[in-house]
């Protein structure tokens, strides 16, 4: 198969813990004989410093014209700190989301047995969690109109917008996903309090009857986040809104160990977008120490969706969970190992992939 990729390593952490993911795809093309082709764009920060523009229109063509995207991470400090400024890295990110339809975030929420002592949470409580969130994403509170200041200066307001169309396009991409797990789908609002989260449970419980396999349950956003820490294990399939999927997602991702571990994949109605659930992690940038895991198992996920290649995909999954049970792995997770560089941690994995028989 040929394989073309654009590739977004933005901004911080992100053209590092990139290169690794490559060297991971390379790896796995030279060993299933497939035809790898890849060119880099820019996007966020690094893309505003040089364009002026924090998604450039060939950018967007690169990401058109591929057959899947692989992507870093956005965000920079000289943005962070300047809540005036009128061009922000995040722009980038949404605008890619918006002009590529990519409508659903998919992040697996799964814990490595030789990480559980990382988890904040007690092992009993942590160990065998297996979830997916799915958070709709082009929508909601990000995209709402208006938003803005008045011209005094002293309001600021956002608006939260959802259709009936796209909430129930994700709710049936989550149930697609639940009738392939454990057939059970817990849906996330604050129906108590907001209208669209009323129309989220209307819409959702209008389109129960289609999936009687199905176990469907709601939670208030509240309820969720506790639950996510009181009993993870509880969960299969959660949906939810786009401002709610981006707090529980990360919250989720904590109890996992590390931040640097989970990949997530946005789909949609143009290009697939592969990236790591963490942010740019500027305070690293350049200094060869972040973990590159989450960016490597994106390709992973980036085989299996994009391109149906389960064992290409299985193959780096098993190349990284040798890497953390022999301890190959950076100083977020090394505890009292040996703590490895980005560049030969990542360089480990492709030569396991190499190695590895195929199964």
């Amino acid at each position: 198969m040929k394989i073309k990729l654009a590739v977004l390593p933005g901004d911080g952490i992100g053209p590092e813990i990139v290169d690794q993911a490559i060297n991971a795809v390379d790896a796995v093309c030279e060993k299933f004989g497939h035809e790898l082709e890849y060119k880099k764009a820019l996007v966020g920060a690094c893309a505003i410093d040089k364009t002026g523009n924090p998604y450039p229109q060939e950018t967007h063509e690169l990401c058109l014209n591929a057959d899947a995207v692989l992507f870093g991470a956005i965000g920079s400090p000289k943005y962070d700190q300047n809540p005036a400024a009128k061009v922000r890295p995040e722009q980038g990110l949404l605008e890619m989301r918006k002009k590529l339809g990519l409508y659903a975030n998919i992040r697996p929420v799964t814990t490595f047995d030789s990480l559980i002592h990382k988890s904040p949470l007690k092992e009993e409580l942590v160990a065998k969690t297996d979830f997916m969130c799915i958070r709709e994403l082009t929508g909601g509170i990000y995209f709402g109109k208006p938003q803005g200041r008045s011209e005094d200066g002293l309001t600021a307001y956002d608006t939260c917008v959802y259709t009936v169309k796209e909430i129930e396009r994700i709710v049936r991409l989550a149930y697609k996903y639940a009738l392939n797990r454990n057939k059970k789908l817990t849906v996330v609002d604050k129906a108590n309090v907001l209208a669209t989260s009323r129309l989220w449970r209307e819409v959702t419980q209008s389109l129960e009857k289609e999936y009687p396999s199905v176990n469907t349950e709601y939670l208030f956003v509240d309820n969720a986040a506790m639950q996510i820490i009181q009993c993870p294990k509880r969960f299969d399939v959660i949906v939810t809104e786009n401002m709610f999927g981006d707090i529980l997602t990360d919250e989720a991702s904590v109890i996992t160990g590390s931040l640097g571990m989970l990949p997530s994949a946005s789909i949609g109605t143009h290009t697939s977008v592969f990236e790591p659930i963490h942010g740019s992690y500027p305070q690293a940038a350049g200094k060869d120490i972040a973990n590159p895991i989450a960016t490597i198992l994106s390709a992973a996920l980036m085989f299996e969706y994009s391109f149906n290649l389960k064992k290409e995909s299985e193959a780096i999954r098993t190349a990284v969970n040798d890497a953390i049970a022999e301890g190959i792995v950076t100083e977020d997770i090394a505890s009292d190992k040996i703590a490895y560089k980005t560049s030969e941690v990542g360089r480990w994995i492709a030569e396991k992939i190499k190695s590895n028989p195929i199964t």
